[in-house]
């Protein structure tokens, strides 16, 4: 059985059970919440070691073959392209649909999430580079040092024999474990699915959000089912586009449900290599940057949710310089995201509102029931992203082996 089918039943079981189930008792939530929040870690548990590894084996491999600095430069710019086509998709869709305004609320702020760069930086350059590997949220202090080190052994191969060799040996290991993990997360999908449908439940009941979430999912069709096919055909004359999208399906529900990017990646990266053919030296490099750094379905949503606040204080249109402020605000901050896995969006929305001030720094609190829903379609389109891109980036450094649609995933 296809491992995307495997995945869509789990999320349809999940989904029924939240439905049947009485998800207001507190004791059915805090079991469902408890069995989410222990499949999201089981499907992230292989990620820092593999992401060590591999990298190091990819960085060693893009070294030696003198590949480090067009793959480099390729995918830093399917990056940049992907997430300014996708943001400019969202601001074009939200200012030719007036959408209802949302009923203002008397909530008042608690704790007003940040975006603290700063802090990200210092990560960076932990006091022991050991530490680098210590955490499980912000990938890129584990993918600096892990490249460092596949450069370091590429500078001497013969004194590095023994190391590279237990990098490559180390690689295999763990993407085998990451192959299982990722299998059997499909059982896990059905406590994921429900989590998501408990908590989008209120959302969907109130029926405020239901114009939101149709844009949202048009936005969604538009950019995987159209723009990126057709961008796959332009750049690298693919003349079945559709195999990409059809190698996304597993990642993109994976996303959706579960708005863990970190945990997405896992799944991106295993459909990457055994369905796409993506060399493991490219895919080792452009999924865990996509990951960090693509985040392009994070700005399409704030853009839109933060027009759609704005539009529900005031009637007066906006101006030019709102415009291109929000634009501007939504693009840059989406690659600070790369601390922050799952709820992107949403912290992304609030670090707009508090800084457009005006007496709009609350506002965000009018789109919190809501937040499940345009954090799922963000990473969708995330997860997506990260497979095409990766793909084109595999095809112009080629470093691709095409693979019978039959044989995949």
């Amino acid at each position: 059985m296809r491992l995307w089918i495997k995945y869509l039943f789990g999320i349809v079981l999940g989904i029924a059970v939240a439905l049947l189930l009485p998800t207001d008792a507190p004791a059915v939530s805090a079991s469902i919440t408890t069995l989410q929040e222990l499949f999201v870690r089981f499907g992230r548990y292989t990620l820092v070691p593999l992401l060590l590894f591999g990298v190091a084996n990819a960085a060693y491999k893009l070294r030696s073959t003198k590949m480090i600095v067009r793959t480099g430069v390729w995918t830093a710019g399917v990056i940049v392209g992907s997430t300014l086509i996708v943001t400019l998709v969202g601001l074009a869709s939200i200012l030719l649909v007036v959408l209802p305004r949302i009923p203002i609320t008397g909530e008042k702020v608690t704790d007003v999430a940040s975006i603290d760069i700063r802090s990200l930086v210092m990560q960076l350059l932990p006091y022991s580079s050991f530490e680098a590997a210590a955490g499980g949220a912000f990938l890129l202090p584990v993918f600096l040092f892990a490249g460092l080190i596949g450069i370091g052994c590429a500078t001497d191969e013969t004194a590095s024999k023994p190391v590279i060799a237990f990098i490559q040996s180390a690689y295999r290991l763990f993407y085998s474990l990451m192959s299982f993990f990722v299998e059997w997360l499909s059982v896990g999908m059905i406590a994921v699915a429900a989590f998501w449908m408990m908590s989008a439940k209120p959302a969907f009941a109130a029926g405020t959000f239901l114009p939101l979430t149709i844009v949202l999912l048009v936005d969604f069709v538009l950019i995987v089912c159209v723009l990126y096919p057709v961008l796959l055909r332009l750049v690298c004359k693919d003349h079945r586009p559709w195999h990409v999208l059809y190698a996304s399906l597993c990642p993109v529900l994976a996303a959706f449900f579960s708005g863990d990017t970190n945990l997405a990646l896992q799944v991106n990266w295993r459909h990457g290599r055994e369905s796409l053919g993506v060399h493991s030296r490219v895919g080792g490099v452009t999924f865990p940057l996509f990951s960090v750094f693509g985040r392009g379905g994070a700005a399409l949503t704030c853009v839109i949710c933060f027009v759609v606040v704005l539009r529900s204080y005031s009637p007066i249109g906006l101006k030019l310089f709102d415009v291109l402020w929000i634009f501007v605000m939504s693009f840059a901050l989406s690659f600070a995201l790369g601390g922050i896995p799952a709820g992107a969006p949403y912290v992304l929305l609030t670090v707009l509102c508090t800084a457009y001030s005006r007496g709009f720094d609350s506002s965000y609190l009018l789109l919190r029931s809501a937040a499940p829903i345009f954090c799922s379609f963000a990473a969708a389109i995330d997860a997506a992203s990260a497979v095409f891109g990766s793909y084109v980036v595999g095809v112009k450094t080629q470093r691709i082996e095409h693979i019978d649609v039959k044989h995949y995933l």
